[in-house]
């Protein structure tokens, strides 16, 4: 395991229950994405942005964990917190073939999710619905299922 990883499943290894508000995210092709449309399926929140370094190292894991679990028991959804065209990220995520769905983001999109001083953040939601986790900083394939594979709902 990496040093990287090592360092990573601490922080996302603490964990907290919090019954999140329903958010409303209306993604990149119109498309609105609500935490109760995934009820039964464990929901990744990203934010991150393009000209964000490490943003940029974790969007591979985040693909692999969404190509892995999108039809059975995960999504990941990313936020990004780029200012002004929506044409440059949706460019970015194609170059970078982020197949999750992506949300341009503002400061009252993220007051639905929870608080955000780095970026990347990501925060966990279980299938009941229960935020129960968040990380700030990047997270992996690997330290996200193995939260899962640790947690019973």
């Amino acid at each position: 395991m990496s040093l990287r990883k090592l360092l990573v499943w601490p922080l996302l290894a603490w964990s907290f229950s919090c019954h999140a508000a329903d958010f409303a995210l209306e993604d990149m092709q119109g498309k609105t994405h609500r935490l109760a449309d995934y009820h039964g399926k464990w929901v990744l929140v990203n934010f991150w942005a393009t000209w964000c370094p490490p943003c940029l190292s974790e969007i591979p894991e985040l693909s692999s964990l969404h190509n892995a679990h999108k039809d059975s028991d995960l999504v990941v959804i990313g936020i990004a917190m780029d200012s002004g065209s929506g044409r440059k990220v949706a460019n970015f995520a194609e170059a970078h073939g982020i197949g999750y769905p992506i949300v341009m983001g503002n400061r009252k999109i993220a007051a639905q999710i929870g608080k955000l001083e780095v970026l990347p953040t990501s925060y966990l939601y279980a299938p009941n619905g229960e935020q129960v986790s968040y990380q700030n900083g990047e997270v992996t394939r690997e330290s996200v299922e193995t939260y899962i594979k640790n947690r019973k709902f």
